[in-house]
């Protein structure tokens, strides 16, 4: 084969490996994934510095007035809320918002698509994070039959509009992260769920129904991606079957997406308490909490 077959069949092969569409298929050859799950002591001594940069992060989206939506998708188990908590774990619960919507009720279905997802857009200063989305149209609602054929087609043809009038009109900064989980992974969280009293709330009916059509989802995945991956919005795929290392590496790439500068540090003296004066303890019996521990 001639160098620049060769060099033609290399550029192929990267094309396929960094397509989002085709990186749960180990069959086209997608780059290896490291091999050793990340230790506790590592991942926490990580997730330490960048929290301190998602506080920096917040301090700048506040006094800048930003307006930020992040979209996380992905199937069942994948990690999209443990990552969200690794995410709002040190910061405002008032700058940032989670948002996960329930099954849409009788007239929210009557109404336009997007409509009921518009009033939990952030304002000035605000960070919205969305544990599912509109895409639930491209996704469970697609692939169980809630929606019919026509209604996907035209999401997917009004799906990039309705995002560029975000970015482009609104200035919200929109980022969408899909998290990737291979199939014996995900299997291995699902059982967690069947066993785990701690985890037995995240399991529902549809997720069960969703288990068994693993290629349904692959083939509305790729679709999805193909129809709404734009310019304005792209999506970025991350592999979560290290939960730990998918966390600190989607907080990275958070951080760089959003231009900010870290405040100076703040020099503070902790003013003199004052005196007691005539104040006495109060001699009302005190209803302590048992102290098993």
């Amino acid at each position: 084969m001639s160098k620049k077959g060769k060099s033609a069949k290399k550029d192929k092969s990267n094309a396929l490996a960094q397509t989002p569409g085709l990186l749960s298929d180990p069959a086209l050859g997608e780059a290896a994934a490291p091999t050793k799950k990340m230790s506790n002591k590592t991942y926490l001594k990580e997730l330490e510095k960048l929290e301190a940069e998602l506080v920096h992060l917040q301090e700048w989206v506040v006094s800048k007035g930003l307006k930020v939506i992040i979209v996380f998708e992905g199937r069942d188990g994948a990690g999209k809320g443990g990552t969200i908590k690794a995410i709002t774990g040190r910061v405002s619960p008032r700058v940032f918002r989670t948002v996960a919507l329930p099954a849409p009720t009788e007239r929210e279905k009557s109404q336009m698509y997007l409509q009921r997802y518009l009033p939990h857009f952030p304002a000035a200063g605000e960070v919205v994070i969305f544990d599912r989305s509109w895409y639930n149209r491209a996704g469970v609602e697609r692939v169980m039959g809630f929606a019919s054929d026509e209604q996907v087609h035209c999401f997917f043809r009004l799906a990039p509009m309705f995002e560029k009038v975000m970015v482009s009109c609104s200035d919200i900064i929109l980022l969408k992260y899909w998290l990737e989980v291979d199939m014996d992974e995900q299997t291995r969280r699902i059982e967690a769920r069947i066993t785990d009293p701690r985890k037995q709330w995240k399991l529902s009916p549809m997720d069960l129904k969703s288990y068994s059509r693993w290629y349904d989802y692959s083939r509305a995945r790729d679709a999805m991606f193909e129809a709404t991956d734009s310019e304005w919005a792209p999506w970025f795929t991350a592999r979560s079957d290290d939960k730990k290392r998918v966390r600190l590496n989607i907080i990275k790439h958070l951080l760089k997406s959003i231009p900010y500068e870290a405040p100076k540090p703040l020099k503070v003296t902790l003013p003199k308490r004052q005196s007691a004066g005539k104040y006495q303890e109060s001699d009302h019996p005190v209803k302590y909490v048992p102290e098993v521990f």
